[in-house]
């Protein structure tokens, strides 16, 4: 599990018309560190040329320096321009490596107009700075848009990454990342050692990493060296031959440090998607596109063009990015009490014969108080009770519901519950169902009654409008300036509003929180799971999403303390998902969903449901979670 943190001084570096050569566009940065110095190489987009390009802007390539960590930026220059006849229409998207004592800058060259499959290929252009660039050469006869080189010899040869055939071709359908590699590097720029290592394209292919057919791939960043091998941060995009559902997003492989065409780790979900104002709109909407990546520690800093118009950063802890991509890590961050549920259906009790799930939790008198959704045979849904005392372990389950359907709005089932404690009052909030609609409501009982079995439940409230499905309902803990917050969804974003108590009507406005990610493991809706849980850093939310696969699966986020509803940091991977027999199939498969957890000492017990059948708990050091919330990077 991950996160990620954009730079507050996002975007860094911008277009300026007072340079007629980037006049609309500075993107996609090649960033290069040497000491206190950061060399920035950049696609630099002029106002279109009618003659060459009309209608589209004309690339070239500039260059900036910064001594002081990329804060301010000094020399900005072009510094590659057509010269030749297969660049003439432009020179696009550099990767810069400092290689055995030279300069070598790759880039996308565009012969001709319009750009297709026949006129967008890669070169490479060779000098003793990055500013002063004296040598050109066009690479490979053949459709190419991205290549890097790797910053140092493994086993004696220069070793090169390139994007083959990343425009559509009857021959040539899909993208293939393929490496190179020679004891000379200026093979990499000689026509007959492409025609034979494209003649064995398939030998030199990496594995296919997409998830479907329709996405599509591109290098990225030059590969970076780490301890456990080479990083590659890359570009997936997702739905890619739908010009109308694509999704650009950022990801990583880490191939071998002696065998690189090796991929020993991947990610398995983008980690970076447009989210950001900068990222969402500009000459091409909706694009993160990584073009480098400088490792410092454990920090991992990218860089990455937004918009096709300018130029952002984000880091990430390296350590915490590689655990994210292992699936014994991913299976094992958080710990599961065993391999079986603590609650099953009891098929003797009619009500609650077909499934138990999604269980709310407080923790009271020294005991964690379930109330959990039990449907029956013909799927009705009514609150059942369990109390165990040391968290995992069930001492007492009563045979009869603790609250069921009283009115109409609710007649077909009254699910998901989750308890909040304000003074000596236990909120239930639940979904009420009428079979068509989902309504969140909200009934009160005292904590002396909810102690003693004693569940003369008050008279039901709903909170969400008539004509809305509204779901998700929790209240927090605590009161801010004496008032109740309450969080629930308006399909898909989470969204939360203050009420005076006692509560007496519904709601009348929703502050959106924060909402599905597209391409990403949340990416069509998502919802409370446990009310947020305060603690010294501010409010940890555990929440449900569900992806384009409508797998769902839990997330953590990190709310602000004053509010709790500023998002100060997010998971970019689930911290919970279906993989246990019982998570995967039953009611409903492939479903991690909770309602409930509560925290003692270091320790969170986060109680879900499993496939809609039965349910579990799971436990992770708050510490640690708060860890990868808020790394030290």
């Amino acid at each position: 599990m991950l996160s990620v943190f954009r730079s507050p001084q996002n975007p860094f570096f911008s277009p300026t018309r007072t340079r007629s050569f980037e006049a609309i566009g500075a993107f996609n940065p090649s960033v290069v560190s040497q000491g206190s110095d950061l060399h920035v190489l950049y696609r630099a987009m002029a106002e279109p040329d009618d003659l060459r390009t009309p209608g589209k802007g004309f690339s070239t390539i500039g260059y900036a320096k910064s001594t002081d960590g990329g804060t301010t930026f000094t020399s900005r220059q072009q510094i590659l321009a057509p010269t030749e006849s297969w660049e003439a229409y432009g020179c696009e998207d550099p990767r810069a490596t400092f290689f055995d004592g030279k300069w070598y800058v790759f880039y996308t060259a565009l012969g001709g107009f319009p750009f297709g499959p026949g006129n967008i290929r890669t070169a490479v252009a060779i000098g003793d700075s990055p500013e002063t660039l004296t040598e050109k050469h066009l690479m490979a006869p053949f459709n190419a848009k991205a290549a890097t080189l790797f910053p140092e010899r493994i086993n004696g040869e220069a070793v090169l990454l390139i994007t083959a055939h990343t425009d559509f071709t009857e021959d040539h359908p899909r993208p293939t990342i393929g490496i190179a590699k020679s004891k000379n590097v200026e093979d990499f720029w000689n026509p007959a050692f492409w025609i034979e290592w494209h003649a064995h394209l398939e030998e030199h292919a990496f594995p296919d990493v997409r998830r479907t057919d329709s996405d599509h791939i591109e290098i990225g960043a030059t590969p970076v060296l780490t301890e456990q091998g080479w990083l590659l941060i890359y570009s997936h995009i997702q739905n890619y031959y739908d010009e109308h559902r694509r999704i650009f997003g950022v990801e990583a492989l880490l191939l071998d440090r002696d065998t690189p065409e090796k991929i020993l780790l991947k990610t398995e979900f983008p980690f970076l998607v447009p989210e950001e104002s900068y990222e969402r709109y500009g000459i091409v909407s909706d694009i993160v596109f990584p073009t480098s990546a400088i490792v410092t520690g454990d920090r991992l800093q990218i860089y990455y063009g937004a918009a096709d118009t300018v130029c952002a950063t984000a880091q990430l802890s390296l350590s915490d990015l590689l655990s994210s991509m292992n699936p014994s890590d991913r299976l094992n961050f958080v710990q599961r009490t065993g391999t079986e549920p603590i609650l099953k259906p009891i098929p003797e009790h009619e009500w609650e014969s077909m499934s138990v799930s999604n269980a709310a939790a407080i923790d009271l008198n020294g005991s964690v108080h379930l109330i959990y959704r039990a449907t029956d045979k013909n799927n009705y849904s009514m609150l059942g009770y369990a109390r165990l005392d040391d968290a995992v372990h069930v001492d007492e389950r009563l045979p009869e519901p603790v609250y069921g359907p009283r009115e109409d709005y609710e007649k077909h089932g009254t699910e998901d519950p989750r308890l909040t404690v304000l003074d000596n009052t236990v909120y239930l909030t639940y979904t009420a169902f009428d079979g068509s609609r989902a309504r969140g409501a909200v009934t009160t009982l005292s904590k002396e009654n909810f102690l003693s079995h004693t569940f003369d439940w008050s008279k039901t409230l709903v909170l969400t409008p008539d004509d809305v499905d509204d779901k998700d309902l929790c209240l927090l803990p605590e009161l801010f300036d004496d008032k109740a917050l309450i969080m629930h969804r308006i399909d898909p974003n989470i969204c939360a509003q203050l009420f005076e108590l006692p509560i007496t009507h519904g709601t009348s406005s929703c502050t959106e929180i924060m909402g599905p990610r597209a391409g990403m493991w949340d990416a069509k809706k998502i919802g409370a799971a446990a009310p947020p849980i305060r603690v010294d850093e501010g409010w940890l939310f555990i929440y449900h999403g569900i992806g384009s696969d409508n797998v769902y699966r839990l997330g953590a986020a990190l709310l602000d303390a004053e509010t709790a509803t500023i998002v100060l940091s997010r998971t970019s991977a689930p911290i919970l998902s279906p993989e246990l027999p019982w998570e995967k199939e039953g009611v409903v498969n492939n479903v991690i969903f909770s309602c409930g957890a509560v925290l003692r000492n270091d320790t969170l017990y986060i109680y879900y449901g499993g496939a809609d059948t039965s349910i579990g708990v799971a436990t992770i050091s708050k510490t640690a979670l708060i860890k990868r919330l808020l790394p030290d990077i």
